[in-house]
């Protein structure tokens, strides 16, 4: 899964940034409200980690124009504004949580977790289809009634794939959902990645579309 970082705090955003990735998450770290725009423009994210006080724009314009473009990428404002009148401006906004700091890191991640399922529709942390399933909680993968563990990256992937099963990403759209700005992506990468997948969960679980992509069957 892919989290967009926005925090100009430097040992914030570098302990956050090293926190995530160790949970899972690739993290796009910015530390100013005009690259938090460009970035959400650009779109291709799960999750925004949004501080309020930012240089050159603020965390409530960025939260604003978002909106205003009809961006429903889930955001969890993470601030020290602890005034009700700051959380209710900014929840009207249209931020799906609010987080005040300091904060401890399993909070964060369950937060992260719950505005994504809401974002899923899914009440429980459990998404997929009927003979393949996936818990946002543990990471794990049930497919066929036996449970598997994935790697962070497996587990991005797959995620991806069934968020909407039966549809086709392109090895692009994966490549944005698994890997984080900087990183340095082979030419094959993704298909080592199912390649691998397919012999944890059935040869027939991830297909691929001659010329498009890959897709999960909504069986």
């Amino acid at each position: 899964m892919r989290a967009l970082l926005v925090e100009d705090d430097e040992m914030i955003g570098r302990s956050l940034s090293h926190a995530l990735d160790n949970a899972g998450w690739s993290v796009d770290w910015v530390r100013d409200g005009a690259l938090a725009h460009s970035a959400l423009a650009d779109g291709g994210y799960t999750c925004v980690l949004l501080d309020m006080g930012l240089p050159k724009l603020d965390g409530t314009e960025v939260l604003r124009r978002a909106r205003k473009r009809g961006d429903a990428t889930p955001v969890l404002v993470l601030t020290a504004r602890d005034g009700l009148d700051d959380r209710i401006e900014t929840l009207d906004l249209g931020a799906d949580d609010y987080l005040l700091k300091p904060f401890e890191l399993r909070e964060l991640l369950a937060r992260m977790r719950a505005v994504v399922r809401r974002r899923d529709g899914a009440a429980h942390s459990v998404i997929g289809t009927a003979t393949l399933q996936l818990d946002l909680t543990t990471r794990d993968v049930v497919v066929d009634g036996v449970r598997e563990v994935l790697t962070a990256r497996e587990f991005a992937l797959l995620h991806a794939l069934l968020e909407r099963p039966g549809a086709i990403l392109s090895r692009e759209q994966l490549e944005g959902r698994i890997y984080g700005w900087g990183e340095e992506v082979t030419s094959n990468a993704i298909d080592v990645l199912i390649h691998g997948m397919r012999r944890k969960l059935g040869a027939e679980a991830i297909r691929n579309v001659r010329g498009l992509g890959w897709r999960v069957v909504p069986a």
